[in-house]
């Protein structure tokens, strides 16, 4: 029988693409029907690391993939939202959550995938409304789910006749740690243990692979989908290399153990699949949903050891941008609004500190335009946005109590503030996109507008910085002097821009350069702006 090549790769190859770009898909509408919630849901729920192990079964499931989940988790960890052991117990349950794909491919839908494609593509385009389009999106995703998943099994169909695959099936059964590779290695390369799981699926639906030969592929995948988290990790802070060794280490630790058990394991698949008479592709998805179930069941008591482990292994001290507030407790509220008042005020200090680092680290990205810094930069402005929430709703709470006409006066002055420090955040990132820009098209500023530069911030971070030991010790007169300061930062910003014109005039500078160098001073202008602001807040309001 003569093998059609062509027809073969392009089925496999052109299903695999449907296939992963549907998850993909499914998943990104999932995650925005349910926008921030994610990222609050795991705030809020992994208060142990059994919590930790339920919503990353959930969340998951939500956004269908594990490694999606570990992505997110390696994320809040290095924010400081979430301690490594709770990040242990999310990053086991989204191991089990990742196995709900295969179950639903398990299902067999195939015939009825164009049609939901069909209701899906529909919804997307006739519907206005972005929850029906959301939803719409995952339908379709769901549909094309199916639609790769056919056409991936129907290009492996003809390799069962085949000679050297034939062979490659005995030695697989042969070697199950062959089988861990191949699963590993493929994993790898699709970056998707669930497209992985699919294949397999396809594999032994067909009959090409038996189910000892399958089990091993399966344990590998496990480990290959560990690549992601490990990819998102590369650079970033030490809690997030952490978590994601911990996800290395799990899945690792669970195929050597089930290699081990392989044979009662293939006995137990086989068993469950007489009892509960289950299709081929239902198989493989209970053996994936019994592997990392009881994966997570062995390895759970050793959570405390993996965290000791991986801080062993990869030492160093945590730099945290501690998101949380710390000194905004309700209890004062009812009791003493005054000392309320006083703890806002400690908290939005805290807040305006993160405004100067976030200053530092921008000004450092100028000149050395580490990623490290952009990263940390945007870091500390997400953290500003969050204390400014947290601290606007305290502040308003207090408002409702009654409290003395010098304690008003405080609070308004206080509010003010918190609106300047978030707006001081908000600049600083704008910078930092400008910076980003400057590297994304390659636009080179001369050495002189990079002096001129250096001038102007290195006045605008000491502005702030006076700014907050004025209001941290209501000083009148370093509010005084934060005036002066800004009317030096305001005549710096009028000279500079009559330089830069002057070099456009000159053909020493491009316009594409000048954009970016006006575009920064300014900010800078009105950085020092909302500096005099929280000065002037001290001077009118004798707290």
């Amino acid at each position: 029988m003569e093998m059609n090549w062509q027809e073969i790769l392009f089925s496999f190859f052109g299903g695999l693409g449907i296939f992963l770009f549907s998850i993909k898909f499914m998943g990104d509408a999932l995650q925005k029907a349910a926008g921030d919630k994610l990222r609050d849901i795991l705030d809020r729920f992994t208060t142990n690391p059994f919590m930790g192990v339920l919503v990353g079964i959930i969340v998951t499931i939500l956004i269908q993939s594990s490694s999606g989940t570990t992505v997110i988790v390696v994320g809040l960890v290095s924010a400081g939202f979430m301690t490594l052991r709770q990040a242990i117990g999310v990053i086991m349950g989204a191991n089990i959550g990742t196995t709900v794909t295969a179950f639903i491919i398990g299902l067999d839908v195939g015939a009825y995938a164009l049609p939901i494609m069909a209701v899906g593509a529909a919804m997307i385009f006739f519907i206005k409304k972005n929850q029906i389009q959301n939803i719409g999106q995952v339908i379709f995703g769901f549909g094309g789910l199916f639609y790769g998943m056919e056409l991936m099994s129907g290009g492996m169909k003809p390799l069962r006749e085949l000679p050297a695959f034939i062979d490659m099936t005995v030695s697989l059964s042969e070697f199950p740690i062959l089988g861990v590779v191949v699963g590993t290695v493929f994993t790898l390369i699709v970056q998707s243990s669930s497209g992985t799981v699919a294949i397999l699926q396809g594999l032994y639906a067909e009959n090409i692979l038996t189910l000892g030969a399958s089990l091993p592929v399966l344990f590998g995948d496990n480990i290959g989908t560990t690549i992601t988290a490990v990819l998102a990790a590369l650079g970033t802070s030490i809690a997030a290399r952490r978590a994601a060794a911990v996800h290395v280490l799990f899945n690792i630790v669970g195929s050597v153990l089930f290699l081990i058990l392989l044979i009662p394991f293939t006995a137990y698949v086989e068993w469950i699949s007489g009892v509960l008479a289950l299709e081929p592709k239902m198989q493989i998805a209970f053996a994936h949903g019994s592997f990392n179930v009881a994966n997570t069941i062995i390895q759970f008591p050793l959570i405390g050891a993996w965290a000791y482990l991986v801080t062993k292994a990869i030492p160093g001290e945590e730099v945290l941008v501690e998101f949380k507030p710390k000194h905004l407790d309700i209890h004062f509220i009812e009791q003493s609004p005054s000392i309320a008042l006083g703890q806002a005020k400690e908290e939005i200090l805290r807040m305006g500190e993160y405004s100067v680092q976030g200053l530092q680290e921008t000004y450092a990205y100028l000149m050395t335009k580490s990623k490290k810094n952009a990263e940390m930069g945007y870091q500390l402005e997400d953290a500003i946005n969050n204390l400014d929430s947290k601290i606007t709703d305290y502040l308003v709470l207090i408002s409702a109590e009654s409290i003395s006409a010098a304690d008003s006066t405080r609070h308004t002055m206080l509010m003010e503030t918190v609106r300047d420090i978030e707006r001081i955040g908000d600049h600083f990132e704008n910078i930092i996109e400008l910076v980003d820009y400057q590297e994304n098209n390659k636009v080179k500023i001369t050495e002189d507008a990079m002096e001129d530069l250096t001038e102007m911030f290195t006045l605008t971070i000491a502005t702030v910085q006076k700014a907050l030991n004025a209001l941290n010790t209501t000083s009148h007169e370093l509010a005084r002097e934060v005036a002066e300061q800004e009317d030096l930062i305001d005549k710096m910003e009028r000279k500079f821009r009559k330089k830069h014109i002057l070099r456009l005039n000159e053909g020493i500078c491009t316009g594409q350069a000048g954009i970016v160098f006006v575009d920064i001073v300014s900010n800078l202008e009105r950085i020092g702006d909302h500096s005099v602001n929280i000065a002037e807040a001290i001077l009118g309001n004798r707290a």
